[in-house]
């Protein structure tokens, strides 16, 4: 590196707009974060409505985190000389600013890094992944807060300064390694880039599988029926009669926590009309059980999905019977809905009270 270029890469305006970048992909990911936890762990409202707005939201998370990766190698190339100033700490203000950038350092390396791991499906640690990648968010977002403020008078009057040549090539540099981080993964989540995306980690042809049949450990009974319960009520319903039923077909994404997406027509039954013809009640959220007894084998459609009629429990996907690993006998598929949530190998519909 030559040493004007070197000397401008850890000048204070170049420091200042990597931070000012790096802020927006963390604030991008933060948001979009948190409405995936509403819509996989809480009770809040999710709409129903646009059928692709969790496969946009999720998808913005991922990769605004994978943008933040080569930013946030620049960032700490251009500050780093000031980590090691002498004396360590100056001030209660000035320990409190240094406690901060600490925190801030630990919680983004373990944001970043887990959320790289769990792109892959590997998880080479014992905590539950979406519960840890969440609160530590939340630390993430408040000693950035700290930071900021701690920084925000020297912020200011650097990104008022102009660069010069040499700081508009570190620059560049940095920006044109966010953009082909971006490139090289978005395939994933937007169709029209899959082509020209090398490292898009769900982009081989044809409808994706997270879990398969065999991982799951679910092996169809010879006999098995669809049982539909409620509060006074049972009925179970074969294979023959749910294909006799009047079938329905919607063209939905699959969407899922790792940022990947694939849109598939999918042909059923209406899981109101399903309700409607075994005498069930409605306006009542249905718990979905599953032949898998993993930890997404279980999972609830609120009202609002249940009275949809884009929700199915679909028996084919692009007009084939679903395979083992897509699900068969059946699954549901809703619209806006985290992939975890579109559960497979359905066995019994709970409607509760």
């Amino acid at each position: 590196m030559r040493p004007r270029f070197r000397s401008a890469a850890h000048d204070p305006v170049v420091s200042s707009r990597l931070g000012l970048w790096l802020g927006v992909a963390f604030a991008v990911c933060f948001v979009t974060g948190l409405a995936s936890h509403a819509a996989q762990f809480t009770t809040l409202p999710w709409p129903t409505r646009p059928v692709g707005l969790y496969r946009v939201t999720q998808g913005l998370h991922v990769l605004s985190g994978i943008a933040a990766v080569p930013l946030l190698v620049a960032k700490l190339w251009s500050v780093y000389p000031k980590l090691f100033e002498r004396p360590a700490v100056r001030s209660p203000a000035h320990a409190l600013e240094r406690g901060a950038i600490l925190v801030l350092l630990a919680a983004v390396f373990f944001e970043l890094a887990t959320g790289v791991f769990n792109i892959a499906q590997s998880y080479p640690w014992r905590f539950y992944f979406p519960a840890a990648h969440y609160a530590v968010a939340w630390i993430v977002a408040g000693a950035l807060v700290v930071h900021v403020a701690a920084k925000l008078p020297a912020t200011r009057a650097a990104l008022a300064t102009r660069s010069d040549p040499e700081r508009r090539a570190f620059l560049r540099t940095a920006g044109v390694a966010a953009a082909g981080a971006l490139l090289a993964t978005a395939g994933s989540t937007v169709p029209w880039l899959r082509r020209v995306s090398p490292l898009a980690w769900r982009s081989a042809s044809g409808l994706p599988v997270n879990r398969t049949a065999a991982a799951a450990g679910v092996v169809v009974p010879p006999d098995w029926r669809l049982t539909i319960a409620w509060a006074g009520g049972r009925r179970t319903v074969s294979l023959d009669e749910l294909n006799a039923l009047p079938q329905r077909t919607a063209e939905l994404p699959i969407a899922c926590v790792e940022g990947w997406s694939a849109s598939a027509s999918w042909t059923g039954v209406r899981i109101s009309d399903l309700l409607a013809f075994a005498g069930a009640p409605t306006g009542l959220p249905v718990r979905v059980v599953s032949l898998d007894n993993g930890l997404y084998g279980r999972s609830t459609l609120p009202p609002a999905y249940v009275a949809d009629p884009l929700t199915l429990l679909a028996l084919r996907v692009d007009g084939e019977v679903l395979s083992p690993d897509h699900g068969y006998p059946c699954r549901v598929i809703a619209p806006n809905r985290p992939g975890v949530l579109q559960t497979k190998w359905v066995t019994r519909l709970e409607v509760r009270a």
